[in-house]
C-alpha cells in the first residue's frame, strides 16, 4: 500500500484565529475535492510574482491563480480539500514539502488557519511505474485545528498499492464517527493488470470491478462498526444520462458493466435494482447479485440538484463544454443524508485552474439531531 506523509499530528491546545472566515464551526463539515491532473502547476509561482505592481494598482495581483492557498481562502478555509492524481514520485520528498508549504498560512499572527497534508503515493512496482513514477496519488489537505479536534487517524487501505485511497477516521461528529475517503478510482481500460508477481491477471476493467467490490466491503464493515462513510473524489464513472454530455458513454460495453456494478454496490437498496442507463436489466441484475445488496448511499450533488446537468471532467483538446462528464462525486452513507446541507460544482475558469477536471464540494450540518 502507499505511504502516508506526515504521520498524524499530535493533539495540542488550539490557537485562536482572529479572522471571522477562519473560525471553525464544530457542527459544519465542508469538503472540497479536485482532480488536479498533476500538482506541479500549483507549486510554481505565478509569473506575476516576478513583477512589481505599479503604484495604486495592488489589485492586479489579486485575481485567482493556480494557488491552493488562494483556493482555500476564497472558500472560507474549509475543513478539507482532497486532491487526486497529484503525480508525485513517492521518493520525491521535496515536492511533498513544497505542497505542505503551499497550503501553510505563513502567518505569525494566527489570523488564518494552518493546514496539514497527508499523501498516499503508489508503491506498486508492476502497475504504477510509468512517467518516472509520477502517476496516480492522492493528497488530503486538512485544517490543522480540525485535525486536532476530530481526527483519530489517517490511513491508506490494505488492498490498494497504487496510491488511490486515504481514509480519515474521526471521533464522533454529531451522532457518530466518520470515515471520509479521498478516492482516485481506477479507470477501466483494456490495458493489462498485473499481480504482485508481475503476471497479467486481467485488464484494468477487471481491476476496477475488483476495487469496487473491495471498497464496498470496507464501507459495509465501517458502517457496521458505527461509522458514517463519505466517499469523495474522482470515481471514474458517470452515473446516468444526466451526467454525460452530449451523451453518456456506452462504448465499449464494458463501461456499461462497470457503471451497473458501481450503481448496484453503492446506491442500490437490494440485490436486484432496475437497469441503469445503457445497460440491459440482465447485466444489472448479475452485477447486483455479485454485490449481495447495495449500500443505498446518497449522491450529495444529486440530492441537492436532482435534475441539474453539471459536469466535472472536460477533456483537453476539446472546446470547454463540448464534451464532459460528471465523474467526480461526494457520496455519503444513508445515515448522513439528513445532514447534507449544500453541494455544488465549481465550473469557472478561475476555479478549475490548469486541470481537465473542475472542483466540487459538499457541506454537512451536524447541528441538528439527525439520525
Amino acid at each position: 500500500m502507499g505511504t502516508i506523509s506526515p504521520p498524524p499530528t499530535k493533539r495540542r491546545k488550539l490557537g485562536d484565529h482572529s479572522a471571522s472566515a477562519s473560525q471553525l464551526s464544530p457542527s459544519i463539515l465542508s469538503i472540497f475535492s479536485h482532480n488536479v491532473n498533476g500538482i506541479a502547476p500549483y507549486l510554481q509561482p505565478s509569473i506575476k510574482t516576478f513583477f512589481q505592481p505599479s503604484q495604486g494598482n495592488q489589485a492586479a495581483n489579486s485575481e485567482p491563480q493556480a494557488s491552493l492557498r488562494d483556493f482555500l481562502r476564497r472558500h472560507g478555509f474549509p475543513c478539507m480539500l482532497f486532491l487526486q492524481e497529484v503525480k508525485i514520485n513517492p521518493d520525491d520528498r521535496a515536492t511533498i514539502r513544497a505542497l505542505e508549504k503551499a497550503v501553510a498560512s505563513g502567518s505569525t499572527t494566527g489570523s488564518e488557519p494552518d493546514y496539514v497534508v497527508y499523501v498516499c503515493l503508489p508503491s506498486d512496482k508492476h502497475n504504477a511505474r510509468g512517467f518516472g513514477r509520477k502517476i496516480y496519488g492522492v493528497a488530503s489537505i486538512i485544517r490543522k485545528d480540525w485535525v486536532l479536534a476530530h481526527v483519530e487517524r489517517v490511513r491508506p487501505v490494505s488492498w490498494d498499492a497504487e496510491g488511490r485511497f486515504l481514509v480519515i477516521e474521526t471521533k464522533a461528529i454529531g451522532p457518530r464517527p466518520l470515515a471520509i475517503f479521498n478516492i482516485y478510482a481506477v479507470n477501466g481500460t483494456e490495458l493489462p493488470y498485473k499481480n504482485g508477481d508481475g503476471a497479467v491477471v486481467g485488464t484494468r476493467h477487471d481491476r476496477k470491478l475488483h476495487v469496487q467490490s473491495l471498497l464496498q466491503a470496507e464501507c459495509r464493515a465501517l458502517e457496521a462498526d458505527g461509522f458514517g462513510v463519505i466517499l469523495a473524489g474522482d470515481m471514474n464513472i458517470a452515473r446516468t444520462a444526466l451526467d454525460g454530455h452530449p451523451n453518456l458513454r456506452v462504448f465499449p460495453h464494458q463501461h456499461c458493466i462497470n457503471r451497473a456494478d458501481f450503481e448496484a454496490r453503492f446506491f442500490a437498496t437490494s440485490a436486484t435494482p432496475e437497469a441503469t442507463d445503457g445497460v440491459e436489466s440482465s447485466t444489472a441484475s448479475q452485477s447486483a447479485a455479485q454485490a449481495t445488496g447495495g449500500l443505498a448511499m446518497v449522491d450529495t450533488y444529486r440530492k441537492m440538484h436532482p435534475t441539474t446537468r453539471g459536469y466535472t471532467y472536460y477533456p483537453r483538446g476539446r472546446t470547454f463544454g463540448e464534451s464532459c462528464d460528471r465523474v467526480d462525486m461526494i457520496i455519503a452513507s444513508k445515515s448522513l443524508e439528513a445532514h447534507v446541507s449544500e453541494a455544488g460544482i465549481l465550473e469557472t475558469t478561475a476555479e478549475r485552474g490548469p486541470s481537465d477536471h473542475v472542483p466540487l464540494f459538499a457541506r454537512f450540518d451536524f447541528s441538528g439531531s439527525g439520525t
